[in-house]
């Protein structure tokens, strides 16, 4: 019979699965590709974005974009392009439900299960929908198919069991979360985050009293009121993209960074330059906390 048979979600960088649905199957054959996909993903960051992996029985589809992936098992005649359709729209929807910071501090396996309830809607869409309700979809998606086409893989390629961890035993997924933490807090990263407090405080406080100001009698200081506003919350942003993981740390640290020299700048006369100076300082010494401070390397084997 041609349709979905079981579909899940998974974190790109470790195969970490975030959710899937739960409707068992347990043919033998179905059993085996199990398995396979459970090692496929755990290797999806080494392939392109689109990929498909055929079987006699059952073919797996995989389709990833930023920190996550959804991947699906089908019949082997299930429609290719309608896979992809399907796997399209459980990504849309899962990003729509999770942001990546969440995504990023996940730390156990299944960690979004009630996004089962949605998997198992859209699937049962796929399983049920008739040419008519998928016909603009499909044609979009053909397009995009022909245009850049998904990655062929064989269902019985060995190296999907074995690259997962570099040349461990095949067919071996252990479905535990890796251990990723924080590299520990320096003494150096400690005074930053005294610092960052005390920076933000000051900011906090000037712009509470020079609003209050403002808005009785000078309504032209507005901008200067936002001036100190905006380095207090790049001061708490610091300060949480140090302490915890998140995607895009680089981009968002250098955004923080230009934020406080911009505002700081702009507040040239309120603030003197030896004011300045120390605000940009700080918010350096910050950055280069943040930059440095990387996620703990996995083990190589921890037995479990």
């Amino acid at each position: 019979m041609s349709m979905i048979f079981f579909a899940c979600v998974v974190r790109v960088r470790d195969g970490l699965p975030l959710s899937a649905s739960t409707d068992f199957h347990f043919n033998r054959d179905f059993l085996e590709c199990r398995k396979r996909l459970k090692a496929l993903s755990s290797i999806l960051a080494q392939y392109p974005s689109r990929g498909t992996a055929k079987g006699r029985d059952f073919s797996i589809h995989f389709l990833s974009s930023g920190d996550i992936a959804c991947m699906a098992i089908c019949s082997s005649n299930y429609s290719t392009i309608m896979a992809f359709c399907f796997l399209e729209e459980l990504q849309w929807e899962f990003a729509a439900s999770y942001d990546t910071t969440s995504i990023g501090l996940a730390s156990r396996p299944y960690a979004f299960l009630e996004f089962d309830n949605i998997i198992q809607k859209v699937k049962c869409h796929f399983n049920c929908a008739s040419g008519s309700q998928t016909k603009a979809n499909w044609e979009k998606m053909e397009e995009e198919l022909k245009f850049r086409p998904p990655i062929q893989l064989k269902l019985e390629d060995t190296e999907l069991m074995n690259g997962m961890t570099n040349g461990g035993p095949a067919g071996v997924h252990v479905e535990v979360a890796p251990t990723y933490r924080m590299e520990r807090v320096t003494p150096l990263g400690i005074l930053s985050l005294v610092l960052n407090i005390m920076c933000g405080a000051l900011n906090l406080i000037r712009g509470v009293h020079l609003a209050e100001y403002s808005f009785q009698e000078d309504h032209e200081g507005i901008g200067n009121v936002i001036a100190f506003f905006l380095p207090f919350l790049a001061c708490v942003f610091q300060c949480y993209l140090y302490l915890f993981y998140s995607s895009a740390r680089k981009v968002k640290t250098f955004v923080l960074f230009f934020s406080v020299c911009l505002c700081n700048i702009y507040l040239y006369g309120l603030r003197n330059l030896w004011q300045i100076a120390f605000h940009i300082g700080v918010a350096s010494l910050s950055s280069y906390q943040i930059l440095t401070r990387q996620l703990m390397e996995k083990q190589p084997d921890c037995g479990v």
